[in-house]
């Protein structure tokens, strides 16, 4: 079985696949030994970490790098967060994809909103962008916006109806898998994951609550985003200003692991 095929095989609604995502090859070490079934990057991470910021300002080349060295560590299947497909044409985003699976990437994440951008690409435009990144191959995770600062408690039926039109189109486009972050109503949840063609993807916040509860509305993929790098820079910030005050360090109590 391909890495591809894995990383398609891992999206069962009911029985989510969880990406604690990762920056760089360290993280990603440490996220396969946990027990990881996949690795997935974020690219807010992967962009503080070269020391850029999110919005596609990482040079290809770099990202491309950043996953050969991810790819160098793990046998797991690799999905790249390629932010708005890096290409303002379709042939440019089908170069840019196909470079990412030649790089080895199993899937990829794209988004329906340019760099720097709050309005959605429109449908049908956005539907030629992701079948020019689903012509490489991998699996293709069509992030969709919709819900990005938007109520689901007074528009949720409204929204749903727009994600589930993004959603028809997306798959006809060959996409995989349906991205929708920003949401944690557990209505709008269900209602996407029973309507939608496409194996629904949440990015996790405390609201959503644990995996079962969102394994019952049928949602097939939960990913960690951000998250996982923030708290990883705030425990070092926290721990370095201890050390620097003249503190003892909390690692201190963990014990030498090396």
């Amino acid at each position: 079985m391909s890495k591809i095929d894995e990383l398609r095989g891992l999206h069962v609604p009911g029985d989510p696949l969880v990406l604690f995502n990762v920056w760089d090859a360290g993280s990603a070490r440490v996220v396969a030994r946990a027990g990881a079934a996949a690795i997935a990057t974020g690219s807010y991470g992967v962009a503080e970490s070269l020391g850029y910021r999110d919005g596609q300002t990482v040079p290809l080349d770099l990202v491309l790098a950043n996953l050969a060295r991810i790819m160098s560590v793990t046998d797991l299947p690799v999905s790249v967060d390629m932010e708005a497909g890096y290409g303002d044409t379709v042939e440019q985003v089908a170069s840019s994809v196909a470079r990412a699976r030649d790089a080895g990437a199993a899937g990829i994440n794209m988004e329906d909103r340019g760099p720097g951008q709050d309005a959605l690409v429109p449908v049908a435009q956005q539907a030629e962008r992701l079948a020019a990144a689903a012509s490489s191959g991998v699996f293709v995770n069509a992030r969709c916006d919709v819900f990005r600062g938007r109520d689901a408690a007074s528009e949720g039926k409204a929204l749903v109806a727009g994600v589930i039109e993004r959603a028809r189109a997306y798959a006809d486009a060959g996409a995989g898998g349906l991205f929708v972050p920003f949401l944690s109503d557990a209505g709008c949840i269900a209602a996407i994951c029973e309507a939608s063609p496409l194996p629904v993807n949440i990015l996790w916040s405390p609201a959503c609550g644990d995996r079962a509860a969102l394994a019952r509305l049928g949602v097939a993929r939960i990913s960690h985003g951000h998250q996982p790098w923030e708290a990883a820079m705030a425990m070092l910030e926290r721990e370095a200003q201890t050390v620097l005050a003249g503190g003892t360090p909390g690692y201190a109590a963990q014990g030498r692991r090396y």
